[in-house]
């Protein structure tokens, strides 16, 4: 099924007969639009039994168009807040249909992460009309629904990542004893910028020596010094997805504690890698990595959830941690990112992401696992 069909089936499963989708994301996940979106939060994903339509604006409408063409997809670019577009449609139709008028008349579905100012407005656009239906929260519907990824985000998801693999082959050359974290990651950014991202996926983290025991370190003018470990996060965005990797590299020589520390994450790594495939629950990946953790002497050292769902945000679902008893399924794309934080000494996170297939799971990330001494 395509994405539309999927979206339908689940409004046919719980009886909504409409859908009002504004996270941003999910607009451009449901459209599939290229080219047509920014950040700005300023359209409405409509859908129906029969219909699927983009609410927007002036200033997107002639891109939406082009885009719209040959889909499923119509635009409507009238000049009305959403609430009151909406409002105005749903009575126009039923009116139309000879449904008779009243409150409530069918279930009107929403997002639970829709404002509640929105939710006002269309309680408020809907109080004015005739028809007007029973306005239903959900519970990440498009989100949960995005988790499993098609085969033309796989081929934006690889796209992503041969970006952020390569910056790094670049970023271990640039390197040296000396430089501020801020020099690398100017130069890291760089680097993915000239080699094809659109975007970075989320601002790196270059944290060196004690600094790399605070996993989302700001990069700041420590230089980088002999014996350090640097924690490395950085990622892409390619075509209007993300991809997320880290690796740690030593500075000059690596110490018997760091070497340590070092085998302890690939290990746990390379562990949860090699079991993960369908039915496995996030929460027994995250457990598995502790366990190995623990195993070498690091018990309760990582502190964050081990991985989390990668897409057109760098945070989606499925998560692989604790809370997350869901067993996997074929499609989703998840980072695999055990890490030991010593505060005061050092950090070490190793990341890769990939998908689950139907018998396991395969890395995106091409980077080596060994340790990089520069």
């Amino acid at each position: 099924m395509n994405r539309l069909e999927r979206m339908r089936a689940r409004m046919e499963q719980d009886g909504w007969k409409d859908f009002y989708v504004r996270d941003i994301s999910s607009v451009k996940w449901l459209t599939g639009f290229e080219g047509v979106f920014d950040s700005e939060a300023a359209h409405l994903a409509f859908v129906t039994p029969n219909s699927a339509i983009l609410h927007t604006d002036s200033r997107y409408s002639d891109a939406a168009v082009a885009a719209a063409e040959g889909t499923d997809w119509t635009v409507d670019d009238t000049r009305a807040t959403h609430a009151k577009w909406v409002a105005d449609a749903f009575a126009a139709h039923h009116e139309q249909a000879g449904t008779q008028s009243g409150r409530g008349i069918c279930g009107f579905a929403i997002e639970d992460s829709l404002s509640i100012k929105e939710y006002r407005a269309l309680e408020s656009a809907f109080a004015e009309k005739a028809w007007s239906p029973r306005l239903v929260e959900t519970d990440q519907v498009v989100v949960k629904l995005r988790a499993c990824k098609d085969e033309a985000e796989i081929e934006r998801l690889r796209a992503a990542q041969a970006i952020t693999d390569a910056a790094f082959e670049h970023i271990i050359g640039f390197m040296r004893e000396g430089m501020t974290e801020r020099e690398v990651q100017f130069e890291l950014e760089q680097t993915m910028r000239k080699m094809g991202a659109e975007d970075l996926a989320f601002s790196s983290i270059i944290a060196s020596g004690a600094n790399g025991a605070s996993p989302h370190s700001i990069p700041g003018d420590k230089r980088l010094e002999a014996g350090d470990l640097v924690v490395m996060d950085f990622g892409a965005k390619a075509k209007g997805y993300c991809s997320d990797m880290t690796r740690t590299v030593a500075i000059g020589y690596v110490s018997d504690e760091a070497k340590a520390v070092v085998d302890a994450v690939r290990k746990a790594n390379e562990t949860v890698e090699a079991m993960l495939k369908p039915g496995v629950t996030g929460k027994a990946a995250h457990e598995l990595a502790e366990y190995v953790l623990a195993q070498h002497g690091f018990a309760g050292k990582m502190g964050h959830g081990l991985g989390h769902g990668v897409g057109i945000d760098i945070h989606e679902l499925p998560v692989l941690s604790p809370r997350n008893e869901a067993p996997l399924e074929v499609g989703n794309v998840v980072t695999v990112e055990p890490g030991v934080y010593l505060s005061g000494k050092m950090g070490c996170r190793l990341e890769d992401f990939g998908i689950i297939t139907p018998d396991g799971f395969e890395v995106f990330t091409q980077s080596t696992h060994e340790l990089v001494i520069i």
